[in-house]
């Protein structure tokens, strides 16, 4: 019974890790000189017009989660090992497990970006490519890993996980209002272009194993849209078939697989030595097609009162005849059912908050600091983040910053430079940095990004 205790919770892992939202470097967001600050809110503009290396415009690659690595992998006798290894006891494993875990990563790639003064303000144009995954895992996922067949509950309910990738041509614009001095709107209209979208999640699930019996319900979906996937298929020792993994050996190619629309809007406010910004972004959606749903089809429920074993060897509720169907019905919780192509299905992008506000000092023009309040409102992925930064631009062809954010991933230090001279501009960056400095930051969390971009001013 203890492999398929197992089974159930590998299952559900395993859903959660096929399925995915990307970010920008919230470091930039006050550097002047920083030429993609207007992706964090529309209404900045540049001071110059520019043009991005393709390919290499703004290249943005993030890792973030409240569960860090040495949580699941252990030394052992000098080798590395998974938090189940025998050798490593609950206790450790579950000192080191928080209720809820999240783990994610991000890539935003700038195929071709471009912007220039024109019609009244600033305007902008982006081609660029877009992916993240995303991943929420209850402690008590771990917890009935580890200790398998043991006398408590175990609330699945919270393990979800979501896959996106996409397209996007962006057409941007920003102006000041004369009409209020210091005010300055922008908006960006984003066409969409998806390519692969996958959502799994239980949306209940949970096992009470007690000394008395043992009962399991589950309820679990998974929605998959990419081209040629398809479901694997095998079946149990009852006959019946279920999902057991996937396969792009089907008909059709990756590529476009939906269509949608999103929108940025920005506002920034000068007054004295203080600004104020006010940005929404990707308030939009994608509609996929051909998505292949597989499922539960409603609550599986299981308990051990609904069995009676029969010390008659020939018996049809025999011992091994029962507790085989045992085995197979708790087994059978974690088992989808292939539900075929339900066709068209919309799924909205994570939208992000931003509100900041700037200093400048007045005896030290070239210094400023900011605060950014940043959310990004995703269901069970949401978070939070509240960064501080120092920004300084001593000489008209550089700028740095330097900050320090607190939120939903635990504590970072970042940082972003710029090289802005004439007919150049190249920057390198990152919001949570690893090494030794990021250690004295962050002692529980494991994340890291990085952003690079190549562009030409005139």
């Amino acid at each position: 019974m203890n492999r398929y205790i197992r089974n159930i919770a590998f299952g559900g892992f395993l859903a959660a890790t096929l399925s995915i939202q990307a970010q920008n470097t919230n470091s930039g967001y006050f550097l002047d000189g920083y030429t993609y600050r207007y992706q964090m809110n529309p209404a900045f503009a540049n001071d110059k017009n520019f043009v991005s290396m393709p390919g290499l415009g703004n290249l943005n690659v993030g890792v973030d989660g409240t569960l860090k690595l040495s949580s699941v992998l252990y030394n052992v006798d000098g080798r590395t090992c998974l938090f189940t290894n025998p050798n490593i006891s609950a206790e450790e494993v579950m000192s080191n497990i928080k209720d809820k875990n999240r783990v994610g990563a991000d890539i935003k790639v700038n195929i071709l970006s471009a912007g220039f003064k024109a019609f009244g303000g600033y305007n902008t144009v982006s081609i660029n490519a877009r992916a993240s995954v995303n991943a929420a895992v209850p402690g008590a996922f771990f917890s009935l890993v580890k200790e398998g067949v043991a006398n408590r509950s175990y609330d699945i309910d919270n393990l979800a996980a979501r896959a996106m990738g996409f397209g996007e041509i962006a057409f941007g614009h920003s102006r000041d209002i004369p009409k209020v001095p210091g005010l300055r709107v922008g908006a960006t209209v984003k066409f969409l272009i998806g390519v692969a979208n996958i959502d799994a999640r239980f949306n209940d699930a949970s096992l009470t194993l007690g000394q008395d019996g043992w009962s399991g319900y589950t309820d679990a979906d998974i929605y998959a849209n990419l081209g040629s996937l398809q479901f694997e298929h095998d079946t149990n020792n009852a006959g019946r078939q279920y999902v057991s993994g996937v396969n792009t050996d089907g008909e059709g190619s990756i590529g476009p697989n939906g269509f949608g629309m999103a929108f940025d809007l920005g506002a920034t406010y000068k007054w004295k030595d203080f600004s104020f910004s006010l940005a929404v972004l990707d308030l939009g959606w994608i509609s996929f097609k051909d998505t292949k749903y597989a499922s539960t089809n409603g609550k599986k429920e299981v308990n051990t009162n609904a069995y009676t074993f029969n010390v008659d060897d020939n018996a049809p509720n025999s011992f091994d005849n029962e507790w085989d169907r045992l085995s197979d019905d708790f087994g059978a919780l974690y088992q989808l059912d292939d539900n075929g192509n339900i066709g068209t299905r919309s799924s909205a992008l994570a939208a992000t908050l931003n509100l900041g506000a700037e200093y400048q000092l007045p005896v030290y023009r070239k210094l400023a600091f900011g605060f950014l309040s940043s959310t990004r409102i995703a269901g069970k992925f949401s978070w939070t983040e509240a960064r501080f930064s120092a920004n300084v631009a001593p000489v008209k062809c550089f700028s740095a910053d330097a900050n320090v954010a607190f939120g939903t991933f635990g504590t970072s230090f970042g940082w972003l430079l710029s090289v802005h001279t004439t007919g150049f501009n190249l920057f390198l960056g990152m919001d949570h940095t690893l090494g030794k400095v990021s250690k004295q930051f962050v002692p529980l969390n494991t994340n890291a990004s990085v952003n690079f971009g190549l562009n030409f001013l005139f």
